[in-house]
This record gives structure tokens, C-alpha cells and sequence, in this order.
């Protein structure tokens, strides 16, 4: 039976993941066994349930407990429900609650690279991608375009921060991921020999006169490929492109020369699945 817990009080120290703690507090970097992420909406939640994550309380409007929230209710036995009305839980949280659900999980641990690529035939590697929506939509993209894997550098964003996770619609939850460590796998020349030592021919996405063009046939036959895109202001570092088996671009019209990472993964992803 669901534990409901009217809130009166927002001094109730059980409130304080959702009213109180920064994500860097939430992620615990020196504990991070005791790390903590929030997932927004009934949908993400339910992703975030099937792919195992432990959740630790819910916040909800009232009307939700019976309603939409009421099957994600029934699945959390045993944990805390806080639930109160619209205008207290908008005053509580400082913002209007993405479809008036918000649930506490547990931070999974995460996965070895060689793990998590060992199966995989197409990879996606993040370089210092910093942006939590452009994260999210990269992992929507590869979600849904047919990409096995996400390896990302220790500079990018935790794809577990609230505005990554609901800009994914809750894909951080069905593709796997994991972070090169930066010091048992030094990216570049580390992460690349990594890739390669499992099978992997590596592509760069960047702006080059020797790129080649995204359709050329010679990378979609590639058996096994990592896709690697850099951050929003300058790209691939020069390492990192020196060091790939292909560099590849997408042609462009209208003088324009480049596109956000998030939208450039989309068509590299649908062009190279």
C-alpha cells in the first residue's frame, strides 16, 4: 500500500530532493552510490522503472494519485507519495510540474565501455557536449535511429540532470551509456584505442575540406562504427580528428557550414544506422 503523505510542511526533510538540492548535490560525486535523479512526467517515470531504477518518493498533485499517476502509484509501493495541490506544489518545487508527477530515484551505477559496447555495432561518443537539452535530444535521436551505445567524455553533461532526461522524453532510460573514465581511459588516444581494440572503425564528425561527405557508401558498410560528435561551440578537438579512421561532414546549401550537434546527430544517425 502507497505510503500518502499530504504535505503541509516544506520543511519536511523528504522534500528536500525535490525543493532544496542542486543537481550537483543530487548527482553526490563523492558518494555516488548514494546519488539521487529526478524524473519528470508519468511516461519518463515509467521508462526509468522498466529500465530497473530504484525510485526513493514520489510528488504528485492530488488529483494524479487516482489519475494519471495511479498505475506509477500502484508500481512504488513501500516509498513515500507526497502529494498536495497545484498551487502548493508550483510554490513548493519554484515551477509548474511537468504533468504533475516528479519521482526520486537512485542513480544506477554505470556500465564498463567495454561492456557496453561489446554487442554494439553502431556507437555514439559525446565530446564535451555541456548543454543538457542538446544531450537530450542526442539521445532521442539515437534512440530512435538505430544506435546501440553512448560513450561520453568525462566534460559533458550528466545525461541524469533533470532538463537532459525530459528533453530524451525518458530515452536515458532505453539506450545504454555510459562515461569514459579519465583515468583508466584517457580520451582521446585511450577511448579511440578502446573503440578500435573492440572492432570499431571511427568516424569524426567535423568541418574539413578532406571530409567526406555522411552518404558516402564506404561508412554505412562499415560492420561496426563510432559515430564521434563534439561540442556546441568548436567541435572535435584536432586529437580527436587526427585520430579517427574517417572524417565525415554533411553537405550544406546557403552558405551555412554547420549544424547544433543535436541536429546534426539525427542525420548522422539516420543516415549511418
Amino acid at each position: 500500500m502507497a505510503q500518502i503523505i499530504e504535505i503541509t510542511d516544506f520543511s519536511d526533510p523528504g522534500l528536500d530532493v525535490y525543493a532544496r538540492l542542486n543537481e550537483n548535490q543530487l548527482l553526490n560525486r563523492h558518494q555516488p552510490e548514494k546519488g539521487l535523479f529526478i524524473a519528470e512526467s508519468p511516461k519518463v517515470i515509467e521508462r526509468a522503472l522498466d529500465a530497473g531504477c530504484r525510485p526513493v518518493s514520489l510528488l504528485l498533485e492530488k488529483k494524479h494519485i487516482n489519475g494519471q499517476a495511479r498505475d506509477i502509484v500502484a508500481r512504488c509501493q513501500d516509498i513515500p507519495v507526497y502529494a498536495a495541490e497545484f498551487h502548493v506544489l508550483t510554490r513548493l518545487t519554484g515551477f509548474q510540474l511537468t504533468r504533475g508527477v516528479l519521482c526520486a530515484m537512485v542513480r544506477p551505477p554505470l556500465p564498463r565501455p567495454q561492456d557496453l559496447c561489446r554487442d554494439a555495432r553502431r556507437v555514439v561518443v559525446l565530446e564535451q557536449v555541456m548543454n543538457p537539452t542538446n544531450l537530450g535530444a542526442v539521445f532521442r535521436s539515437g534512440a530512435a535511429l538505430g544506435m546501440d551505445a553512448l560513450l561520453l567524455t568525462p566534460g559533458c553533461t550528466n545525461p541524469l540532470y533533470r532538463r537532459a532526461i525530459r528533453v530524451s522524453m525518458g530515452t536515458v532510460f532505453q539506450i545504454p551509456w555510459t562515461f569514459l573514465d579519465a583515468r583508466e581511459i584517457p580520451w582521446p588516444d585511450a577511448g579511440i584505442s578502446l573503440l578500435k581494440r573492440l572492432g570499431f572503425t571511427t568516424v569524426a564528425m567535423a568541418l574539413s575540406d578532406q571530409a567526406l561527405s555522411i552518404g558516402d557508401p564506404a561508412l554505412k558498410a562499415e560492420k561496426k562504427l563510432a559515430i564521434i560528435l563534439g561540442t556546441e561551440g568548436d567541435g572535435l578537438s584536432p586529437q580527436t580528428v587526427a585520430a579517427c579512421d574517417y572524417t565525415a561532414r554533411i553537405p550544406m546549401s546557403h552558405g551555412v557550414d554547420s549544424l547544433n550537434v543535436a541536429a546534426a546527430s539525427a542525420v548522422a544517425f539516420w543516415q549511418l544506422q
